[in-house]
């Protein structure tokens, strides 16, 4: 037996896992997964019943500020906008394993805000 050094992408996917057992989207009530990179960000609203994105929103491709918790608010407000759009007034937030803190944070308050609850 030895030491097993785990990163912190191992140790961000296992409590990833962990809140995947629990968290899944309906019709419904989809899941709104949030997925940050350094570079960006990705926001998807899941049935995971019908294995199908109801609707996506990214800064990927777009110019200005990346990654800021600015542009996490702007794309939590588009996604609720979407949502709206096809009738969804109520999801499930899926962190992904990150914190909920920064631009997560920023993504789920902006979903509220919008009209669309937690």
């Amino acid at each position: 037996m030895g030491i097993t050094l785990v990163n912190r992408k191992d140790r961000r996917l296992r409590r990833r896992w962990h809140i995947r057992k629990t968290v899944s989207g309906t019709s419904g009530c989809p899941r709104l997964a949030v997925m940050v990179s350094n570079r960006y960000i990705y926001v998807q609203a899941i049935d995971d019943e019908g294995a199908v994105t109801v609707a996506s929103v990214t800064n990927a491709g777009k110019s200005g500020s990346r990654t800021s918790v600015a542009v996490a608010g702007e794309l939590g407000t588009a996604i609720a906008g979407k949502l709206k759009e096809k009738g969804v007034e109520r999801v499930v937030f899926d962190r992904g394993g990150y914190r909920f803190h920064g631009r997560v944070k920023a993504v789920a308050d902006a979903v509220v805000e919008a009209g669309v609850s937690l």
